[in-house]
């Protein structure tokens, strides 16, 4: 549009330009030829010559003075007839002595070059031949200058420019509009795909709107969400069902293994192995089940004071910290709120200061500190363990996934999987970072704002 308004305006603007000079022109080629025809009474010669060239020269004086505008009347070696303002002749160059001599050849001089506004003060020359019996005997010449001429150019292009901006303006707000329609539906795409990714399966879009083609796509992604939610839900049963199913044959198995103990003697290594791994199986079955719970489970979303549920997780876990010579502290603000669903907080927050203690050594401390910024609120858990590399920081809380620096350390690698998927389903999420000097930061982030789903209710923890 600025390209059509642009290739338009710039044509148009010469015209206007090219019209408001030529109507000068005009009027400047009538006054000569009315000069002119005076003049021809001057050349006759008999009584009253210098009656004639004295009413010649008073109408050119009075012109000059109503207009501004030098006329003159020269015989053709270049003296003057009558002239004003007095004294004013013909100069040797110019556009002026261009058009004089266009004149002595019989005909009225050439249109003046095209005038712009931005040139500092050119003239209009204009001259008209006086002819008596055939011959050109004199020659009738004004001077015009053009300072109204281009104000009056400039005021047009101003309209012009205005009608072009006002052309743009209407065209830029039906561009909004005509892409807030087509691009609504892309929006509405844009979120329930970030819903979907941060785990809110339920989200869907309202296939209503929009051009066809992305009413389509609405719908074929609608599909596509339902089948990835039930795929996943199929999943999620399945562990569930596994963990479930292999609980009570594991168990079985463990009890003969200690049954079987009771037979050999006492220190037997390999019995002892086969316990400790039993003992492993067992623990990972729980978690994986705990897994399908977390993310299948709904959740139960009320202000909750954070601050308060941190400082009580604190105390409970500070028997276990002290046993292992870790100072396990907490810090920051008597009351901070959030919404979220205490339970699944207090284990997500359970499941990040369990690991905090595993790996942080005798001597060290464990900080668990509570925080509130903008529209979220955060619990930080910062050891001071030997910490993870950047390399280790891109895959920490994934399933199953253990730094091969700390095999040795009891676990199955789901823990933090735990905690994420708890979080994620009220709408948190967890952040790792590393702890200076050394060891490792988690970020729990819980939302201060209501859900549009929940009611209000009074604080809990």
């Amino acid at each position: 549009m600025a390209g059509v308004l642009l290739a338009l305006g710039f044509p148009l603007a010469g015209s206007l330009a090219a019209a408001h000079q030529q109507t000068v022109v005009v009027d400047r080629i009538d006054d000569t030829a009315r000069f002119a025809a005076i003049a021809q009474y001057v050349t006759e010669s008999g009584p009253g010559i210098d009656e004639r060239r004295a009413t010649l020269q008073g109408e050119l004086a009075r012109y000059h003075d109503v207009y501004g505008i030098r006329a003159g009347v020269y015989y053709r070696d270049g003296t003057a007839m009558a002239a004003a303002p007095d004294g004013w002749v013909v100069p040797e160059e110019g556009e002026l002595r261009r058009a004089f001599g266009e004149a002595l050849l019989g005909r009225r001089s050439h249109d003046p070059p095209q005038v712009w506004p931005w040139q500092g003060d050119p003239r209009l020359a204009v001259a008209s031949p006086v002819v008596r019996d055939g011959d050109v005997v004199a020659v009738v010449v004004t001077d015009s200058p053009t300072g109204q001429l281009r104000s009056r150019i400039l005021h047009g292009w101003l309209l012009i420019a205005a009608g072009e901006c006002a052309a743009m303006l209407l065209a830029v707000g039906a561009a909004f509009r005509l892409t807030g329609w087509v691009l609504k539906p892309v929006r509405i795409l844009d979120a329930a795909t970030h819903d979907i990714a941060t785990g809110r399966l339920t989200a869907r879009v309202a296939a209503s709107g929009g051009p066809p083609e992305l009413r389509r796509l609405a719908r074929s992604f609608n599909e596509m969400a339902d089948h990835v939610e039930e795929v996943l839900e199929q999943q999620r049963a399945f562990v569930a069902d596994a963990s479930h199913q292999l609980r009570n044959p594991l168990a079985a198995l463990l009890l003969r293994i200690e049954l079987l103990a009771l037979e050999l003697p006492e220190g037997n290594e390999e019995i002892a192995s086969v316990r400790t791994e039993g003992k492993r199986l067992a623990r990972v079955l729980d978690d994986l089940l705990d897994l399908a719970l977390a993310e299948h489970a709904s959740v139960d979303l009320r202000l909750t004071d954070i601050g308060l549920l941190a400082a009580e997780r604190v105390a409970a876990w500070r028997p276990l910290a002290e046993e292992k010579g870790v100072r396990l502290t907490a810090c920051g603000p008597a009351a901070v709120t959030a919404w979220a669903d205490p339970v699944a907080l207090s284990s997500a927050l359970d499941a990040v200061i369990d690991n905090a203690l595993k790996f942080t050594p005798p001597g060290e401390e464990v900080t668990v500190e509570v925080a509130a910024s903008g529209d979220a609120s955060t619990i930080v858990v910062a050891d001071h363990g030997p910490g993870l590399t950047d390399e280790e920081l891109a895959r920490v809380g994934d399933r199953f996934w253990r730094s091969g620096r700390h095999q040795n350390v009891k676990g199955s690698g789901l823990g933090l999987s735990i905690c994420r998927s708890l979080l994620a389903a009220g709408g948190g999420s967890i952040a790792f970072a590393h702890n200076d000097p050394c060891g490792l930061r988690v970020t729990l982030t819980v939302p201060r704002t209501a859900p549009e789903e929940a009611e209000p209710a009074l604080p809990s923890a």
